[in-house]
């Protein structure tokens, strides 16, 4: 690979956005390593690539948009975006993004979070560090080819947030993100929208293609991932999401991610 073809690219605006978009696109590279530092608050607008992403967050949580849901991507994790699904991203705190673009990657039908093993996430510091001359081509190679077989065996985590298509039950989602609740139930939803509880159930599944109760025990996750970033205390995120108690809260964190929240976001550098 081409030095050129590595970069560590600061904060960069929406013209110099696009005109790296512009870049990669024309790279002849089968794999280009990318590192960027972006700023809370920080709004990436819509656009797509003809390859392959895995957006690894380093350090910090990303929200993505696409048209279907909304993905979270917390430290240790990546999203992989499958080439040519046009999406934006919010920076919810400051992010260290180490990001991968992959000419063929058969995987990606759809946006998926995985978990960013200690393999892959040295192979991926590897690629964005590498200089030419501290690295042989055999070696890059190398390390390319392992991080290619390394990625089709990294677990999913449901922290994609399926969004429905019509107008009313997708604002009664937003509202429920807005403020979170574990006791959240059918009857109030189906009579919101004035239909029967078998109906909403039909209706909700053939809009998100999941059950509602799968659906809100993952927004409530999703919605308290930013605030556990902030170091809110896990008593109060608990509490407001509508959980009895903290083990309650716990017990379906670890559950979903694989690990409590007081260790979820700490200690996740790899």
């Amino acid at each position: 690979m081409p030095k050129s073809d590595r970069h560590y690219l600061p904060d960069l605006p929406d013209a110099d956005h696009f005109r790296n978009l512009e870049w990669i696109e024309k790279a002849n590279a089968p794999l280009l390593a990318i590192g960027r530092d972006y700023g809370r608050g920080l709004i990436v607008p819509p656009h797509s690539h003809t390859r392959t992403q895995l957006w690894w967050a380093r350090s910090g949580v990303v929200l993505v948009h696409t048209a279907d849901g909304r993905w979270m991507i917390p430290p240790g994790h990546a999203l992989l975006i499958p080439a040519g699904m046009e999406h934006s991203a919010e920076m919810v705190s400051d992010v260290r993004m180490h990001s991968i673009y992959i000419a063929a990657m058969s995987r990606a039908h759809r946006p998926l979070v995985l978990e960013i093993t200690a393999l892959a996430g040295s192979l991926i510091d590897e690629l964005v560090r590498i200089e030419n001359e501290t690295s042989s081509e055999r070696r890059e190679q190398l390390i390319t080819d392992l991080l290619l077989e390394e990625i089709p065996r990294l677990a999913e985590r449901p922290l994609g947030l399926p969004f429905p298509q019509d107008r009313g039950l997708a604002g009664l989602c937003r509202k429920f993100l807005e403020a979170p609740s574990a006791s959240a139930n059918i009857d109030q939803w189906a009579d919101n929208l004035g239909i029967s509880r078998r109906s909403f159930t039909r209706f909700f599944r053939r809009e998100t293609g999941i059950s509602f109760v799968t659906w809100r025990q993952q927004a409530c996750i999703f919605a308290s991932l930013p605030r556990i970033a902030d170091g809110e205390p896990i008593t109060t995120v608990a509490l407001d999401a509508g959980y009895e108690n903290v083990a309650a809260f716990t017990t379906m964190f670890r559950r979903m991610l694989g690990a409590p929240p007081s260790l979820y976001l700490r200690g996740r550098d790899l």
